[in-house]
């Protein structure tokens, strides 16, 4: 073997497994087509549970300052400021995340900040390497690439996108619809004569609308219009100025300087399946969004996140292969309710607000979670443990790291070796019990004696067993 895990492609979803995988000592290299980190600003929008898991991985601080708030939209009629509109919900204040609001940062600055984490951790990234062929065994995956090397892993990940050439070459279909048959342009540009301290909404013209929205962290703009059905779109710097001039009270100069551009057609889809043998797929390899709700990488990134710690358990921990089934037996029900929230905000069904912050997702329906209090409380095995404080300690500070948690609250904790353990009185919303807290923040399991605990990690052989 070459190396334990290949991972196809350096986007946010790769860049996040790899720094889950290294930092667990797991070898992995992440291979990329490009002959560099993606430049544009696409997917520019951190949801709170997203922003905890960079907090667990260590980039926050970088995140924090490379970005800023979602700014209040400013509707324009006639040349002229007619309106203005939140973006979202208001979040109610609680101790339960740090996290309340969407964070703005571009996708291009959280890759560099993600590709600058990995290679801290002694992680890898090859460039200009581009998948030709895959093929698989019992033991292992073997990747071709169009430069005429090849490498061999026991295990491949594909995070190489909605045009997936490892999912292609696997033969597995995606299942979905067209979101709108409108296309869509979306660019990077430097225009002048617009404050900041908006996103700038243009709805006057027949042929779509316009949205110009300040990058934070940045001098540039996000651009995106919407075009006439079957209309092809002009990706050009003369095409972006065009848009700019007919839709809005700038003229075509303002726009100084145009960089990235990109079109696409709204769509939503997801992957029949999401492993394939030895292949797993996560990101948008295994679902694609319409960016209305800014799902998108969130939902990438949590996938990188829950499948990083499952292979790591597998290839260092002793954990048996059985629990790489679980993957796909939490992820796709939640990718598909995040397709179903991405449509309905572009469809205007959905408010952005207490779903699209993905502080409410749960895997209760998983195998790898067991409830067996009579009478739980509102925190749940399955659920996202909530941040509070017990005995001083901030539970996210627990949490941090690739590490299984037992809070014990009101309740004797058991003897079990090299479990880091927190003990002291419930804080809301907990209630008295012990709660075993997976490397991914979720509850895997909770009880009110050790019992139960034994038969659970017996049977999963996750967290070190109970001492006699």
């Amino acid at each position: 073997m070459d190396t334990d895990v290949v991972i196809v492609g350096a986007g946010p979803t790769g860049l996040t497994l790899g720094i889950d995988l290294a930092r667990r000592g797991v070898a992995a290299l992440v291979v990329e087509k490009a002959p560099g980190l993606f430049p544009g600003s696409r997917g520019k929008g951190l949801q709170p549970r997203t922003m905890e898991v960079l907090d667990d991985l260590g980039v926050i601080s970088a995140i924090r300052a490379a970005g800023g708030p979602y700014p209040t939209q400013l509707f324009w009629r006639n040349g002229e400021p007619a309106e203005e509109r939140a973006m979202f919900d208001p979040a109610e204040e609680t101790e339960d995340s740090p996290y309340l609001e969407p964070w703005m940062v571009p996708q291009w600055r959280t890759q560099q900040i993600l590709s600058d984490r990995l290679t801290e951790l002694g992680g890898r990234i090859a460039f200009r390497h581009e998948v030709s062929g895959l093929s698989q065994d019992e033991h292992g995956v073997t990747l071709s690439f169009a430069n005429g090397v090849s490498l061999r892993a026991r295990y491949a990940v594909a995070a190489d996108g909605g045009r997936s050439t490892v999912r292609r070459a696997l033969d597995i279909a995606m299942t979905g619809e067209q979101v709108d048959p409108h296309p869509m342009l979306v660019a990077d540009a430097r225009i002048t004569g617009l404050p900041r301290t908006h996103w700038h909404v243009f709805t006057d013209a027949p042929d779509g609308y316009l949205a110009i929205c300040p990058l934070a962290g940045t001098d540039d703009f996000q651009v995106t219009a919407s075009f006439p059905e079957g209309s092809t779109v002009d990706l050009s710097p003369e095409g972006v100025r065009a848009v700019v001039a007919t839709r809005s009270h700038l003229t075509a100069d303002a726009v100084t300087e145009v960089g990235w551009a990109s079109d696409f057609r709204p769509r939503a889809a997801l992957a029949d399946r999401f492993r394939s043998g030895r292949v797993f797929l996560a990101g948008d390899a295994a679902h694609v969004h319409s960016p209305a709700g800014g799902q998108g990488l969130n939902t990438s990134v949590q996938d990188a996140y829950n499948l990083g710690w499952k292979l790591g358990a597998v290839l260092t921990g002793g954990a048996p292969a059985t629990l790489l089934d679980t993957y796909e037996e939490e992820r796709r029900p939640i990718a598909a309710s995040m397709l179903g929230i991405s449509t309905g905000v572009h469809r205007g069904t959905v408010r952005r607000g207490a779903a699209t912050r993905q502080l409410g997702l749960s895997y209760r329906e998983s195998p790898l979670t067991r409830e067996t209090r009579a009478d739980p409380g509102p925190v749940r095995a399955g659920d996202r443990a909530p941040d509070a404080t017990v005995a001083g300690t901030r539970l996210f500070d627990a949490f941090r790291g690739p590490h299984w948690t037992l809070l014990s609250l009101d309740t004797p904790p058991p003897p079990i070796k090299d479990l880091p353990t927190l003990t002291g009185p419930p804080p809301p919303p907990y209630t008295p019990g012990l709660y075993l807290i997976r490397p991914d923040g979720y509850i895997a399991w909770t009880g009110t004696t050790p019992d139960s605990l034994h038969t659970y990690t017996k049977e999963t052989s996750l967290p070190p067993p109970p001492q006699p």
